[in-house]
C-alpha cells in the first residue's frame, strides 16, 4: 500500500471528487483531506491510499493535473518526522548550554 500527498487541492474539493480523480487510476483504499482544527475548513491538502503500482500510475498521471484550475502537486508522501530528536534535543541543548555557560562565565570573572 501506497500514501500519496496531494497538495495544492481547491478548497472546494470534497473527499467523493478527490476519491474520482484518483479512482481513474486504480482503486483508492482511502481518501483523507485534513481539516484546520480550529475553523474546520480544509487545509487545501490531502492524501490518498491506493496499491503501490496503481500509486505509482496516479502520481505520474496527476502530478501537475488542473483541479478547478489550482495545478496539483501529487507525490508519494512522507512519514512526518514526529519523534524528532532535532527539534527538542537541539532547543535542550541551546538553553542549557547558553545558560550554563553564560552563568558559569560570568560569575568567574567578576569574584
Amino acid at each position: 500500500m501506497a500514501k500519496i500527498y496531494v497538495g495544492n487541492l481547491p478548497f472546494s474539493a470534497s473527499e467523493a471528487e478527490v476519491r474520482t480523480l484518483f479512482a481513474q487510476h486504480g482503486t483508492v483504499e482511502s481518501v483523507s483531506l485534513p481539516t484546520d482544527r480550529e475553523t474546520g475548513r480544509p487545509r487545501g491538502f490531502g492524501f490518498v491510499e491506493m496499491s503501490q503500482a496503481d500509486a505509482a500510475r496516479a502520481i505520474q498521471s496527476l502530478n501537475g493535473y488542473s483541479m478547478n484550475g489550482r495545478p496539483l502537486r501529487v507525490n508519494e508522501a512522507q512519514d512526518k518526522p514526529r519523534p524528532g530528536g532535532g527539534r527538542p534535543g537541539g532547543g535542550g541543548f541551546r538553553g542549557n548550554g547558553g545558560g550554563g555557560g553564560g552563568g558559569g562565565g560570568g560569575g568567574g570573572g567578576r569574584w
